[in-house]
């Protein structure tokens, strides 16, 4: 059983995660500081930093919980599918609503920058991205998709590719998923 202190100190990490998800698209992830995230989560800045040891940390643990949900929502998708093809249109069809202008897709364009001067968070998305890539391939793997493992490489770096590409503004191609699927 939780102490009800516990439970209080773990609710207020819970609220400096979530305050950092909003702040990192909304300001840019070198933008949130001390005074920010506490003013947003509703504590005083002291609390910040007797729950974590940066406001480093705190971004970096916003990005991988939020990563890890949105590839966790990929596995029912890919699990689901009947042949390669049917797993390009799941994954396509699941980005359509990361617009590149909205707050995941901010998120993640604000990680992917931060990641190339943070080792640990460089890591930690790494890993999301090998978990997701590791289901991806399993899933081909069943469906006799030849080097699934290289296929699910090309897979997931053209879905992010694709993302990063709407952040930008460019039109990506209407038939993107006929595209991918003659990969597969």
């Amino acid at each position: 059983m939780t102490s009800p202190a516990a439970a209080r100190g773990e609710a207020v990490r819970r609220r400096l995660v979530a305050a950092a998800v909003e702040l990192i698209p909304e300001r840019g992830w070198t933008a949130v500081s001390t005074r920010v995230l506490a003013e947003r989560a509703g504590v005083t800045p002291s609390v910040v930093h007797y729950h974590f040891p940066s406001v480093q940390a705190v971004l970096v643990e916003a990005v991988l919980s939020a990563m890890r949900a949105v590839a966790g929502e990929f596995e029912p998708l890919v699990a689901a599918v009947g042949s390669a093809g049917e797993l390009v249109d799941a994954m396509v069809a699941a980005v359509e609503q990361y617009t590149g202008a909205d707050p995941t897709s901010l998120l993640f364009v604000e990680a992917y920058l931060a990641a190339t001067r943070d080792a640990g968070l460089q890591a930690g998305m790494a890993q999301v991205l090998a978990d997701l890539r590791a289901v991806i391939s399993d899933r081909l793997r069943q469906l006799g998709v030849a080097r699934p493992e290289d296929t699910a490489a090309v897979l997931a770096a053209a879905v992010d590719g694709l993302l990063l590409h709407r952040a930008i503004g460019p039109q990506v191609a209407p038939n993107v998923a006929g595209v991918l699927r003659r990969l597969v």
